[in-house]
Formats: C-alpha cells, sequence, structure tokens
C-alpha cells in the first residue's frame, strides 16, 4: 500500500478551508473510491482521464480517494488536489510529501490534462495564506486573481506536467519563469503591493446633471450618513443620472472591505479586471424583469452570488422599482434588516454578505407618455395604485423620500452648473469622520446604522430643539420607526454643516425629507 497527499480549498460563500485529500493506493480489485465529495462520479472520471492523457495512467488496483474534512461544495476546483495526491502516491512526483504539503492546489482538470480555471479563485488564495500555506497552483487564467491575496506566491500552470515539473524543480520557490509550448514550467506571480493606487475611472461627474437641485441634495445626504434613498419623477428629471453619480460621493473601501468585496465578485466571476482588487463601493443595477435568483443568487453546483451581494459595502439601484416583480420587493425590507443571503441547498446551506444601500427610483405613475418639462395628469387614484406597487415594508426602510420637478427646455438651456463631484465628495467625506468619531466605540459607523437606544440614550436631543416632530408623532403623521429615521437624517444634516448636533430646523427638514413627496 501507498499513500499520497496533496491541500486545497473549500469555499463556501466567501469563507474558505483547507481541505486534506489522501490517496491510498493498494492491492486488490480494480476501484476508484471518493470519500468526502459528493460529486464524485464526474471528478472521478476527470482526473483519471488528465492522469492517462497525460502519460501518468493510474495502475489498475483500488484506489481510495478522501477529502478531509468532506465537503458539500459541489465545484470542480479540488479535481488537480486530488491528482497530485495520486501522483504522490504513485511516486510519479519527486520528494512528494515534502513538496506537495506546501503547495494548495485549485484547479478542475480537462480530460487532456489541461488545467482549467475555477471560480473563487482569489477566495480560495486568501483562505489558504490566512492558514499559513503560501504557494498556491491555480490555471493561468486565474493566476492574475489569486495575486491580489496579500503575501501569495502564485504559480499559474497549463497542463498536468506543468505541476509535475513544479515539484522537480531544484531552482528557489521565487524564482519567476515563463510558460512555452515547447518547455512549459509553472510561471511564479508575485503578489502586488498590499495597498496599490486605486485605478483612475472615467466616473460620471455629479457636474453633468443640469438642475434637480432637490435631487442632488437629496444624493449628497443619502451618501454622508448611508440612508436608503427614493427618488420620484418622470422620464427626464434626472433620476438615473444621480443615481450613477452616487458611488462617485463614497470614500474608497478600506482594505478588508476590499478584500471582501473581491471576495464576492471572484466567487461570481464578475472580477473586472482580475488583477485589481475592488477599492471603490460597487454600484450594482438588475433590470426590472430580473429574476428572484439572479438577485438573491444560487444556481446549480456552487453557488453564484446574487445581485443583492455584488452590490455589497456599495450601491443597489432599482430603477423603476414598481415595475419589479412583487416577489423581489416584498424580500427586500429582510434582506436590509439582515445584512447577508442565505441560500439553502440538498448539502447545506451558503452564506453572502449583502449590506448595501438602497437606491429606488420610479415615475409617479405608468404613463411613460409625458415629454419634458410636463406634469402627470394621471388621476391621483391611479398614482397611488402605481406608487403602492412598493410594499409598505420596504417604504418604511427608505429614510430619503425625494419627489423631482420635471426639467423644461428652458431649465436646460439657463442653468448655471451644478457643483461637482469631488466638491460635493469632500462635504460628505468630513461628515463621515463625524460621524466615526462621534459613534466609537460603536459598530455603527454611520447615521443611518445608529440604533433607538443610542439615539434615545447617548445621542438625546432637547425636548425644545424635537418638540415639532414630537407633535407630528402625536398626531400619528411618524410611527416610532419614522421618528428615529428623522433623527438619523437630522444628524447627518448636522455632520454636513459642521455641527455638533442638529437643532431645530435641522429636524424639520428631515421631517420634510423622509415625507413621500417632498421636495428637499
Amino acid at each position: 500500500m501507498s499513500q499520497g497527499t496533496a491541500l486545497t480549498v473549500a469555499v463556501t460563500g466567501i469563507e474558505g478551508h483547507l481541505v486534506d485529500v489522501s490517496a491510498i493506493l493498494e492491492p486488490g480489485l480494480p476501484g476508484f473510491l471518493l470519500i468526502g465529495l459528493p460529486n464524485d462520479s464526474e471528478t472521478r472520471d476527470r482526473v483519471r482521464a488528465a492522469l492517462a492523457n497525460s502519460g501518468h495512467p493510474v495502475k489498475s488496483q483500488r484506489i481510495q480517494v478522501e477529502l478531509s474534512p468532506g465537503t458539500g461544495n459541489l465545484g470542480t476546483g479540488f479535481d488537480l488536489a486530488i491528482a497530485v495526491a495520486l501522483l504522490s502516491a504513485a511516486a510519479q512526483i519527486t520528494r512528494p510529501d515534502e513538496r506537495s504539503r506546501k503547495f494548495v492546489y485549485v484547479a478542475e482538470l480537462g480530460l487532456d490534462g489541461r488545467i482549467r480555471p475555477v471560480r473563487g479563485v482569489f477566495a480560495a488564495t486568501l483562505a489558504a495564506t490566512q492558514a499559513g500555506v503560501m504557494d498556491v497552483v491555480v490555471a493561468e487564467e486565474n493566476a492574475a486573481e489569486a495575486t491580489l491575496a496579500p503575501s501569495a506566491r502564485v504559480h499559474g500552470v497549463r497542463h498536468l506536467n506543468d505541476v509535475i515539473a513544479l515539484h522537480e524543480r531544484t531552482a528557489p520557490a521565487r524564482t519567476v519563469t515563463h510558460l512555452s509550448d515547447r518547455a512549459r514550467q509553472p510561471r511564479l506571480l508575485l503578489r502586488q503591493p498590499d495597498n496599490p493606487p486605486p485605478r483612475l475611472l472615467a466616473a460620471p461627474d455629479l457636474r453633468d446633471v443640469i438642475g434637480s437641485p432637490e435631487g442632488r441634495r437629496a444624493v449628497e445626504i443619502a451618501a454622508a450618513g448611508g440612508h436608503h434613498l427614493l427618488l420620484i419623477g418622470l422620464p427626464g428629471a434626472g433620476k438615473t443620472l444621480l443615481a450613477t453619480r452616487l458611488p462617485g460621493l463614497l470614500p474608497n473601501l478600506s482594505d478588508p472591505e476590499a478584500l471582501e468585496v473581491t471576495a464576492i465578485h471572484s466567487v461570481a466571476a464578475t472580477l473586472d479586471p482580475p488583477s485589481e482588487l475592488i477599492r471603490h463601493p460597487p454600484f450594482v443595477a438588475p433590470h426590472h424583469t430580473s429574476t428572484l435568483t439572479s438577485l438573491i443568487g444560487g444556481g446549480s453546483g456552487l453557488p453564484r452570488p446574487g445581485a443583492l451581494s455584488r452590490a455589497h459595502r456599495g450601491i443597489l439601484f432599482l430603477d423603476e422599482a414598481p415595475e419589479f416583480d412583487h416577489h423581489i420587493l416584498d424580500t427586500l425590507p429582510a434582506r436590509l434588516d439582515q445584512g447577508e443571503i442565505v441560500i439553502h441547498q440538498a448539502h447545506g446551506a451558503t452564506r453572502f454578505p449583502a449590506r448595501f444601500q438602497l437606491v429606488l427610483a420610479t415615475s409617479p405613475c405608468p404613463d411613460l407618455r409625458h415629454g419634458p418639462g410636463q406634469d402627470c395628469i394621471c388621476a391621483p387614484a391611479v398614482r397611488r395604485r402605481y406608487l403602492g406597487r412598493i410594499p409598505a415594508g420596504l417604504l418604511d426602510r427608505i429614510d430619503l423620500q425625494i419627489t423631482m420637478a420635471p426639467i423644461s427646455p428652458g431649465d436646460l438651456i439657463s442653468a448655471s452648473p451644478g457643483e461637482d463631484t469631488a466638491t460635493v465628495a469632500a462635504r460628505v467625506a468630513q461628515a463621515r469622520t463625524a460621524q466615526r468619531h462621534r459613534l466609537s466605540g460603536t459598530p455603527f459607523p454611520l447615521n443611518a446604522q445608529a440604533p433607538s437606544g443610542l439615539l434615545h440614550g447617548a445621542l438625546r436631543l432637547p425636548p425644545g430643539d424635537t418638540q415639532d416632530i414630537d407633535r407630528a408623532r402625536e398626531h400619528g403623521h411618524l410611527s416610532a420607526d419614522g421618528y428615529d429615521t428623522v433623527l438619523r437624517i437630522a444628524w447627518t444634516l448636522s455632520d454636513l454643516d459642521g455641527r455638533t448636533r442638529p437643532d431645530r430646523g435641522h429636524l424639520l427638514q428631515a421631517f420634510q425629507l423622509r415625507q413621500p413627496g417632498s421636495q428637499g
């Protein structure tokens, strides 16, 4: 009996853990038993064919391969590790245990022995390095993505024979070699700096938005305090223009946030380009015809994160919100509260983070025939029914609800340019700094996240300043949750004005911004 081992990584959601692959070759009736992986038949066939077609067939004997701990992961990234463990057991790799135990293998095998890329390589590489294994072998197409993991030494390979050559090398591990068709050797890609400068993007500028002062103000407040936002206006009012400029007002992600967001997009296979960490809050705008699965995530095999998770730490924009399927809108309140998506499958549950800032945009009615500058002429009952498609539970969680006035052709000609993104972003950054200082020692970095106990405890405002909203609550114009939302908005307005706390004017303005149909 001979035995060989190798290491791989199982990724569940965006978290990974090392998996020990052990292979045993022993005399007996020919067979291939794979323990710890549910889709074992396909994996067995791919590995066996790849070994044979690479010139390293496993002799007809009893083969037993065990993955420990066993995994319900239905991905194909274990193929290469299983093949290496078998080559190690068959003594077809030089110094098998000494070398193979220092590497992690994450790749799929083709029937001809070629190494194929898989999803989630960044998340797998990050898990490997955090577990202390720095050398990671991946498909050459995945190599640039894998180098994003701090401290990783990434070996990009094209063929199973390249992996064998890797273990037979006597050159130092940091030697950089290049693959060629004649002499295939693995390429070592050293990681990029931990904090590379963010890539300069041609982001849309707020200066391009003509008019819409109430919308511009609402977007600034939303960015400063992390508030959810609803924009109501006829086509041409600038709703989408403003929403797409909101990400430019937000600060770059911190290092832990960038790693987390990049891991999500690695598993989703949406890294673009795959050689850079995502340093800026993502902006995800699914179409109103999107299915529930495309927003929540799932699918057969290794689950993919949906639009809600891809918007984590960024913006989820739902244009023409009433046109979305009611099942999607009904599920959003719980997603906003929980901050994560849980996908249940036969082999277990997969969790993806999904803490995003929600921006909704809608016309006031379903009639889109109004021209520029024209008011809606639909009956009030028609408008109420159309906006009523947005569930009350979801509207309760939208802090800012703004109606944007239509823009006439004359406005387009006479309106002077507004402030650019850089100017507004500077105010947003100052407001967020004030929030961090005020909320230090709590897990709530933004005003929109401040809990009720904090608002009515350490941040309690004098009764003389809150008398107007106290009266609105007594008369039934504000619910308890709505009252707290007004307080949160008021704190953001105060931060933007450079004040130490909100005054009565901030609270009145916050109350107006909270009401559907407010004009900012």
